[in-house]
């Protein structure tokens, strides 16, 4: 019997592999509070709303990377508060040309310092190269606005005022 090789595609610079239909991505992820507003993206394409971030390059701390994507996609140089959310997140994809692609993907959230302005401006592209766009979400409309993870959604509160970090695993696999 042959012996199948797996398909191994990595996605330098990113901290990302895929082996046959499961993709694994190292990202961070902004949580960004201006005016009792969280700060999303969304992209043309996209049927939800997400947080600014990235993959973490190889050699880069997450630190570094939250800074560097925040003013990749804003323009704008925000600070890092704290490290408030560690991620394991599982989902399957069927976007980026694939169907039912299963996701395993780790996600370190930093909660930046407010600047006391909304002078962010978007002008990145998302995986498919469709253009993104920015909206501020106001908190207490949070609950009821499709943003992913999920965990988003229902566990703002403790992420803002909580002082440790929160260990989360969102499993939104179908």
């Amino acid at each position: 019997m042959e012996e199948k090789k797996d398909d191994i595609r990595v996605g330098y610079p990113d901290c990302c592999f895929m082996v046959n239909g499961n993709w694994f991505r190292y990202r961070t992820g902004a949580i960004i509070i201006e005016d009792n507003s969280f700060l999303v993206v969304k992209s043309e394409t996209s049927p939800y709303y997400y947080t600014v971030g990235g993959g973490v390059h190889m050699n880069e701390k997450s630190e570094d990377c939250i800074v560097r994507e925040v003013r990749e996609e804003t323009g704008v140089d925000y600070e890092i508060d704290r490290l408030s959310v560690i991620c394991e997140n599982f989902f399957t994809e069927k976007s980026l040309g694939y169907d039912n692609l299963n996701c395993h993907v780790i996600e370190f959230y930093y909660l930046m310092k407010s600047r006391g302005k909304k002078d962010a401006k978007c002008s990145s592209v998302g995986w498919d190269n469709a253009k993104e766009s920015i909206d501020w979400i106001p908190l207490d409309k949070i609950a009821e606005t499709d943003i992913r993870p999920a965990f988003l959604r229902t566990y703002m509160k403790d992420i803002l005022e909580k002082k440790s970090v929160i260990h989360i695993i969102n499993d939104d696999r179908k």
